[in-house]
């Protein structure tokens, strides 16, 4: 039989209500996975909204306006002039980063074909573009983790509302830091950016602007 005497009282709780006052039983976060946000989905709880999986959580996305809608459609068109062969150029679609990650860049170019992708949403890209009107903490700081995070060595913000193209390269898992991009830079309406993936094309900062 066991000794009672070597039971410590701090293994025990003692009888009694359960208070929100105890550290222990407070609010807690709770992370959804990919496959749980897809199940949620299909009962039809975001329909009409646009949402994203974003470390864990479902962020609720802005209504998107005029402005951010059509400077997608100019970039996904300039994009679409230059990626021929061997690449794809899509808006808006799903990234595997891991189980609690799956943003939605708002232009993306890919490696191969459309039908690469029929058994899954493809886990990194040739380059992701973010149009910013009113994202842009999320932008800077969530979506580069996570998109150095998935090795994507090409990573554009278009900020609108400082007439610039904000990029990223040289994704990187810094010990301290976590995944960062190595390498900034900024460019103005009066210059142009080249693809990594495509060096040999120049596009202007100023065509891509509203």
């Amino acid at each position: 039989m066991q000794d009672l005497t070597s039971v410590t009282t701090s293994t025990v709780r003692p009888p009694g209500p359960i208070s929100d006052d105890d550290p222990a039983f407070g609010p807690k976060k709770f992370h959804w996975t990919r496959d749980e946000y897809y199940r949620i989905a299909e009962l039809g709880v975001f329909e009409g909204k646009r949402v994203e999986l974003i470390e864990g959580e479902i962020i609720e996305m802005a209504p998107m306006g005029s402005i951010h809608a059509t400077v997608i459609a100019i970039v996904s068109e300039i994009l679409r002039e230059h990626f021929h062969e061997g690449y794809h150029v899509r808006s808006q679609s799903p990234l595997d980063v891991d189980k609690f990650s799956q943003p939605e860049p708002d232009v993306a170019v890919l490696p191969g074909r459309s039908r690469n992708y029929l058994e899954g949403h493809p886990k990194s890209l040739a380059l992701a573009v973010e149009v910013s009107v009113s994202s842009i903490s999320l932008d800077r700081e969530i979506k580069t983790r996570l998109y150095a995070k998935a090795g994507i060595e090409d990573y554009w913000i278009v900020n609108i509302n400082e007439k610039c193209v904000e990029v990223y390269r040289k994704p990187f898992n810094d010990p301290e830091k976590g995944f960062i991009y190595r390498e900034q830079a900024v460019f103005g309406a009066d210059q142009s950016i080249s693809p990594l993936a495509k060096p040999e094309v120049l596009i202007k900062v100023a065509d891509i602007l509203p």
